[in-house]
C-alpha cells in the first residue's frame, strides 16, 4: 500500500512538474515584426522556424520601425530581432526612456555595419569619403538613395542634407524600400552608372556587388564604418509572461556568415520560412546553444524534438 501510494506521490509530481513547465496559453502566438528588411526576415524567419517546431504559432508584421517600436509598447508586438545599435537608437530612446520597451542585455549580431556605400567603379573615380560626395553632385544627379520611409538611415540622411553637412545641401534623398533601392542599384552596375547609397551587412548586396563603404561618417553613422551591434526588443513585462520563449529569445546568436547565407534565397523571392529551414537542416549545431534550456510549448525538452522536426 505504501508503494503504492509513493508512486502515486510520484506520478503527481511528475505531472505537475510537467505542468509547470508548459507556456502559458497566452504565450502560444508569437508576434514577430519585419521592418522589410532583408537581414530581419532572415533572423525572423530562423527563430520561427524554432518556434514552429517547438509548438508555437509565430506569425510576422511587416512595419516601420516607428511603428515596430509603437507595437512593443502597446504589446500588439511580441518580439522584433533588428533593433540595430546605434543608427535605431534615437528612435527607441523615447520608449526606453518611458519603459515601455525593453531591450535584451546581449546582441544577437555582433560585426554588422550600417552607413553609405558606392559600387566599386565610383570608388575608384575618386569618391571613397564622405566629403567626396558633394564633388560629384553632378555625376550623381544629386541623388542619395535611402530605403523605406521612417527608416532610421533615410533620417541620418535627410539630416545631413538639411544641416548642409559634408557640403550636401541642395542634395535629395530617394526614398523607396530595401528592394527599391537594391533595383537601383542592379541598374546603376549594368549601365556603370553613379550611385551613393544606403548599405548594411549582413546582407547579400556585399556578395554579389562589389561594393566601397564610405569612410569619413563617423559624426552621422558612428565609427568603423557605422559598426553596430542588433538587439532584440521587446515589451517590458515579455520575458515573466512568457519565460520559455524568453529563453531562446536571449539565446539566439546570429552571424554575418549565417545571415547572408540565409539572405540570399530570400532575395531569389524564396520565403524566410523556407530559407532558414533548409540553411538549419545544413547546420544543425547552432540549435544546441539555441536551445540550452527552452522546452516546448508543451513542457518537453527542447533541442530533440527541434532536431527531429527539421530532420523530416
Amino acid at each position: 500500500m505504501n508503494r503504492i501510494k509513493a508512486m502515486s506521490a510520484a506520478l503527481l509530481l511528475a505531472i505537475a512538474g510537467s505542468a509547470a513547465a508548459q507556456e502559458p496559453a497566452a504565450c502560444r502566438n508569437v508576434r514577430f515584426v519585419d521592418v522589410g528588411w532583408t537581414d530581419i526576415a532572415a533572423t525572423t524567419g530562423l527563430a520561427s522556424v524554432v518556434l514552429e517546431a517547438l509548438g508555437y504559432r509565430p506569425v510576422t508584421t511587416i512595419a516601420s520601425v516607428p511603428i515596430a517600436f509603437s507595437g512593443l509598447k502597446s504589446k500588439q508586438i511580441d518580439v522584433f530581432l533588428g533593433y540595430w545599435n546605434p543608427s535605431m537608437t534615437p528612435l527607441i530612446e523615447p520608449f526606453l526612456k518611458a519603459g515601455q520597451v525593453k531591450v535584451l542585455a546581449e546582441p544577437n549580431l555582433t560585426g554588422a555595419k550600417y552607413t553609405l556605400a558606392v559600387p566599386d567603379y565610383v570608388a575608384a573615380a575618386g569618391l571613397r569619403d564622405f566629403k567626396d560626395i558633394a564633388r560629384f553632385k553632378a555625376q550623381l544627379d544629386g541623388k542619395i538613395y535611402g530605403i523605406e520611409a521612417g527608416n532610421d538611415g533615410n533620417r541620418l540622411i535627410d539630416g545631413m542634407i538639411r544641416a548642409r553637412q559634408y557640403g550636401l545641401g541642395g542634395f535629395r534623398l530617394v526614398e523607396s524600400s530595401e528592394a527599391g533601392m537594391l533595383a537601383e542599384l542592379e541598374r546603376a552596375v549594368r549601365q556603370k552608372k553613379w550611385m551613393v547609397f544606403l548599405a548594411w551587412e549582413p546582407h547579400p548586396m556585399n556578395v554579389r556587388h562589389k561594393l566601397r563603404y564610405l569612410s569619413g561618417g563617423d559624426a552621422v553613422f558612428g565609427p568603423h564604418f557605422g559598426a553596430a551591434k542588433v538587439f532584440t526588443a521587446v515589451p517590458p513585462d515579455y520575458e515573466a509572461r512568457c519565460p520559455n520563449v524568453g529563453r531562446l529569445l536571449r539565446n539566439l546568436r546570429f552571424s554575418t556568415d549565417m545571415e547572408n547565407r540565409v539572405m540570399g534565397p530570400i532575395m531569389d523571392k524564396i520565403r524566410p520560412e523556407t530559407a532558414a529551414r533548409d540553411y538549419l537542416k545544413k547546420n544543425p549545431a547552432a540549435l544546441a546553444g539555441w536551445l540550452a534550456g527552452v522546452n516546448t510549448f508543451d513542457g518537453r525538452p527542447g533541442l530533440s524534438v527541434v532536431g527531429e522536426a527539421l530532420a523530416r
